[in-house]
Formats: C-alpha cells, sequence, structure tokens
C-alpha cells in the first residue's frame, strides 16, 4: 500500500508539473525571442539593396538578384531545419541552432563594413558605373559566406519558432483527448491558437516597424557598422530571452523524420502496384501503439483520394515479423498513408503563395531604388531614409491585424455565422485579390514618377532628385501591407491545420519554402524580361530607371497575379479537408470528423468541425 501510495504520489507530482508548462505565460520569453529576432533580421535586410549598390557598387539587377536569390536560399534551408526538428533535434534545440548562426553570419557583415579592406573605395558616381570599383572577389567572398550563415540560421528559426508557440497550446489539446472530452474543446484550442498567430504576426509587425525607423536611420545617416552592428546585439538578446524561458517550455518529443515516413509509404504503395485495394477499408493496415508519438491529437482517417497509395496499408505475406512488428518499408498504417495523402493534397494551394513571394522579393530592391531618386524631405532639413518607406507597408500590416480581430470579424460572423469571421482559405484568397490591385497601383506610381523625370529632363541624369514627393510610393505600400494581413496569416494557417500532427515544423517550412521559390521566381522573371527586352533595344531593368520601364514589369506581374487568382480558386474548389479522429460526444469509442467539401466554411484545430 505505501509502495502504491509513494507512485501515486509521483505521478502526481509529474502531472501538476506538466500542467505547469506551456500556454500564455510562455508567450513573454518566445514572443520577446521573436521580437528582437524579428528587429534584427528586418534591420539587417531591409536597406541591404542600398549597401550592395552604394558600398559594394554592385549594378542594380546584379544586386537585385543577390537578395532574391538570398532570400531564396534562407527559405530554402527551412527544409534543413523543419527535418532536424521533426526527427531528432526538437523544436527548441533547432532554434538555438539557428540563432548561433545567424549570429555568426550578422557579426560576419559588421566586420566587413567595419574594415575599410573589406570595401571597394569610396565613388560619387552612379551605382554599378564604370566609373565605380566594384568590390573585389575577396570582399564579396566574404559577403557570399556571412550571407550563407544567416541563410542557414534562417533555415532554423523559420520553420520552428511559430510552430514551438503553437505546442505551448497543442498539450491542452492532448490532454483533452486522454479526457475523451469532444470536438467542441478542440474548437476552444483552435480558437486560442488562432490569436496566437494573430499575435505572432503583430508583434513581428511591430519589431520590423522600429528597425525600419531605427536601423535604416543609423545605416544611412551614421555608419554601417553601427547599422549592422545594432542587429547583431538584438539577435544577442534575443538568444538570452529564450533560453531564460526554458523551464516553462512544453517540448513535444520528435515523432522521427517525416520524410522517410512520407518515402515509406511511398516506397510501399509502388511495390504492391499490382495488388488489388479491398473495397472494405476496415481491412487496411491499423496500429496504434505504432502511431501512438505521431497521433497524440487523433489519428487520421481514411480518405477516398489518392487509392493509389492505401496499396502501401494492405497486408500482404512477408510484411509482418514472426515478433509482430511490420516492414515499415512493406507495410504502412492508414495514418502513415494519409499523412502523405494530406501533403500531396495540400500542395497545390500551397503552390498559389510562390507569387506572393514574387511580388515581395522586388518591394525590397526596386521600390527602394524608386524612393532614392524622389523627393523624401519631410521638412527642410530632413529626409526620410529610402528604405524607411517599408514603414507604411508595415504599419498598415499591423493595423490590418488590430482591425481584423476587433471589427472584421466581428461584421463577418453576422454575415457567414462562422465563429472565426471566414474561413483562412477566404483570408486566403481575399489577399490574393488585393495584393493584385497593389502590383497595379505600384505600377501607375512608376508612370507617374517616369513622367516627372522627363517632364524635367532628367531622363538622363539618374542621379538627380526628380521633384515628386516620395510619399507617392505610401499607396501602394498600405495595400500590400493589408494584403499581407489576410494572405500571409491565411497561409500559414491554412498549412498549420492542414498539416499532420507530426508534421508541423514541415509545414512552417513549406511556408518558407514557397518565399524561396518565390524569390527565385523573382530572379528568374527579372534576368528573362531584362534579356528580352535589352535584346529589342527597350531595356525595361537597366541601371538608370528613368530610361527604364519599371512600370511595364510591375504590369506583366499584375496579369501573372490575376492568373494566379484564377489558379487558387480552381485548386480551392477540389480541395479536400484532412479527417480526424475524435472522441464521441455520447461514449467513449473514437468518433470520425469527416470533413467533405461542403465543410470548408468552418474549421478547427486538427481539422475538426
Amino acid at each position: 500500500m505505501a509502495t502504491a501510495t509513494t507512485t501515486d504520489g509521483r505521478n502526481g507530482e509529474g502531472e501538476q508539473k506538466r500542467r505547469e508548462k506551456g500556454g500564455f505565460k510562455t508567450m513573454p520569453f518566445i514572443l520577446g525571442n521573436d521580437i528582437c529576432d524579428r528587429f534584427a533580421t528586418a534591420g539587417f535586410g531591409a536597406n541591404l539593396i542600398t549597401y550592395l549598390t552604394q558600398q559594394l557598387h554592385l549594378p542594380l539587377v546584379e544586386a537585385s538578384n543577390l537578395l532574391t536569390n538570398f532570400g531564396g536560399t534562407s527559405s530554402l534551408t527551412t527544409i534543413l531545419g523543419a527535418l532536424a526538428a521533426d526527427s531528432f533535434a526538437g523544436r527548441f534545440w533547432t532554434i538555438i541552432a539557428g540563432s548561433v548562426f545567424y549570429q555568426l553570419g550578422m557579426l560576419g557583415l559588421v566586420v566587413s563594413a567595419l574594415l575599410p579592406s573589406l570595401r571597394p573605395s569610396p565613388c560619387s558616381a552612379p551605382p554599378g558605373g564604370p566609373a565605380c570599383q566594384r568590390a573585389s572577389g575577396l570582399q564579396l567572398t566574404v559577403l557570399y559566406l556571412s550571407l550563407l550563415c544567416t541563410a542557414f540560421g534562417a533555415g532554423g528559426l523559420r520553420p520552428c519558432v511559430v510552430m514551438f508557440g503553437t505546442d505551448q497550446f497543442d498539450h491542452e489539446l492532448g490532454e483533452q483527448q486522454q479526457k475523451k472530452v469532444t470536438a467542441e474543446a478542440a474548437k476552444v484550442v483552435a480558437e486560442r491558437k488562432r490569436r496566437y498567430f494573430n499575435l505572432y504576426f503583430f508583434m513581428m509587425g511591430v519589431a520590423a516597424l522600429l528597425a525600419l525607423t531605427v536601423v535604416v536611420y543609423i545605416q544611412d545617416n551614421v555608419g554601417w557598422g553601427w547599422g549592422f552592428g545594432i542587429p547583431a546585439i538584438a539577435m544577442f538578446v534575443s538568444i538570452v530571452v529564450f533560453v531564460i524561458g526554458y523551464p516553462l517550455y512544453v517540448m513535444l518529443k520528435p515523432g522521427g523524420s517525416p520524410f522517410t515516413r512520407l518515402a515509406q509509404v511511398a516506397a510501399a504503395a509502388f511495390k504492391k502496384r499490382n495488388v488489388v485495394v479491398p473495397e472494405d477499408t476496415g481491412m487496411l493496415y491499423q496500429d496504434k501503439e505504432l502511431d501512438v508519438l505521431i497521433s497524440t491529437n487523433g489519428r487520421l482517417l481514411h480518405t477516398n483520394q489518392l487509392t493509389f497509395l492505401d496499396r502501401a496499408a494492405i497486408v500482404t505475406p512477408g510484411d509482418i515479423s514472426a515478433s509482430g512488428q511490420p516492414d515499415l518499408w512493406r507495410l504502412s498504417t492508414v495514418h502513415r498513408v494519409e499523412e502523405l495523402k494530406s501533403i500531396v493534397r495540400m500542395l497545390p494551394i500551397w503552390s498559389a503563395g510562390i507569387m506572393l513571394a514574387t511580388i515581395e522579393s522586388h518591394n525590397g530592391t526596386f521600390i527602394i531604388i524608386q524612393a532614392g531618386s524622389m523627393d523624401r524631405h519631410i521638412t527642410r532639413h530632413f529626409e526620410i531614409p529610402p528604405a524607411t518607406m517599408s514603414i507604411f507597408g508595415t504599419a498598415a500590416f499591423l493595423v490590418s491585424l488590430a482591425l481584423y480581430d476587433r471589427a472584421f470579424v466581428p461584421l463577418a460572423r453576422r454575415v457567414t455565422g462562422l465563429h472565426s469571421g471566414i474561413t483562412y482559405f477566404q483570408r486566403m484568397g481575399i489577399g490574393l485579390a488585393i495584393h493584385i490591385l497593389g502590383v497595379a497601383t505600384a505600377a501607375l506610381v512608376e508612370t507617374k514618377r517616369r513622367d516627372a523625370a522627363a517632364d524635367h529632363g532628367l531622363l538622363d541624369n539618374p542621379a538627380a532628385v526628380i521633384p515628386l514627393s516620395v510619399f507617392w510610393l505610401v499607396p501602394q505600400f498600405a495595400v500590400h501591407g493589408i494584403a499581407g494581413a489576410f494572405s500571409s496569416v491565411g497561409h500559414m494557417e491554412f498549412l498549420y491545420d492542414q498539416a499532420p500532427e507530426s508534421m508541423r515544423s514541415t509545414a512552417a517550412a513549406l511556408f518558407w519554402l514557397a518565399n524561396s521559390f518565390g524569390n527565385y521566381l523573382g530572379t528568374v522573371l527579372v534576368t528573362v524580361v531584362q534579356r528580352t527586352t535589352r535584346a529589342r533595344g527597350n531595356d525595361w531593368l537597366q541601371d538608370n530607371i528613368n530610361r527604364g520601364r519599371i512600370d511595364n514589369y510591375y504590369w506583366l506581374v499584375t496579369c501573372l497575379m490575376v492568373l494566379n487568382l484564377g489558379y487558387y480558386l480552381i485548386c480551392f474548389r477540389f480541395y479536400t479537408m484532412k479527417p480526424l479522429e475524435m472522441a464521441d460526444e455520447q461514449d467513449d469509442h473514437d468518433g470520425e470528423c469527416e470533413l467533405s467539401t461542403l465543410q470548408k466554411n468552418d474549421t478547427g484545430a486538427g481539422g475538426v468541425v
């Protein structure tokens, strides 16, 4: 009896400690880390086009392509970070490793900005012109190595930070599942996570706003050493703040490599390609114990799409050993098959986010150069730095997020009857449509800027300031900011909710992978447009933007965005929600929660309605 009492006491103490972890009390540490991190990355990247063209004397298109390639690589490395987090390291240690790499990269840039030997001699001629000595091979090597370190650092941070925050709420749903609480409890947790997503993006916007004002001003008026040094200090502070919260965090155990599981399902299905799929899906292989670590919030249920993959769950001779253990390269559970199906079904809608990244990749390049050619005076003696114009997009993003929960959702709820106002599908679609208006606005404003240059005889003087206020650029920044509050948050919500539970870091990696492909697409698009138009004798994207036709480039992107919106609507029409096993309200048996296309109008966490 004494032994039993002692054991019960220890279990109760362990349960109490587990309940004390996670929840909103971890947010000061996680969001504090995110704020410092975002401040560092925004301050580092916002004005980099100016550093490349004015300090390293790179031509405009080369500098633009360098930045879009860097952005693409930074987002591409998220696959490595997600793989490490979901397979063996866990999200906490992946974030720490990513932060350290990012810190090293930023220190490299600080050194290159401080040492004159790592920069070419100053030049007053137009950037990229023949009179200016461009950076040497050694100087560019230091730059590339620094950017590469930050790219690997971003790969550890981006897929894990936002999902680590949601982990602090997911454990609540796990407890609900163990107590057989109904899907209504899951909706409560889903609402908390929806609020967390909005809070996360809002705080990131605040940090970016601070960086775009303070850091950019220091870079343009004090020096690049301090301009890069302050973000480096902020990154160090972010690591310290994050580590302090260690005792409070819920840290979910990695469930093994999700990519290995996906490969096992594909391999098993291919090996059994000639096996007939049974009409009774109850004959497909199930193993709750095998899937326990990757289905704590409920197992995925069988769907009738992509039935070729169902062959992986057909039991054939030799699939299961004498000890009862399945050969996972020959036999997969229904849950694991549905994991692969979920990822495949997500890809078409996910890919619609690629064009968004293509647009945003040039907000930090061409528009900054345009702003530098315009009248930036706020008062007679104070000029706003070109890169600081991005604050109007960030401010619009923040205001939109604040109004979304407080004004838009209550109004939409009256119309739709949905607790969330609109679904994340609708949120993303609205964002895509608004982005089209933003690019069209950019084209109209650039036409006005170029006409002003022609009227004042400045077409052949790219270094001259055109007597047109830089605040003509505010509408396009504002429209893009409003669009981002719909599209970016909706995209992330979709990936998080529809991804299998054990692949949440991978879902975040998909978000950044879309950014990666979008940046690379931006590089390809710029290169193709420049070569094509130059061959015809009318170079749209030349170093002298007064003679170029950036407005035509924007109109081309506008047409591509219209096609992208149509593509998204078609993908949404045929999308099928993932089905998740939940506790039944009437008894203790697990009940199915099948999500058909008719139920896309209201979703909860994990696809529960």
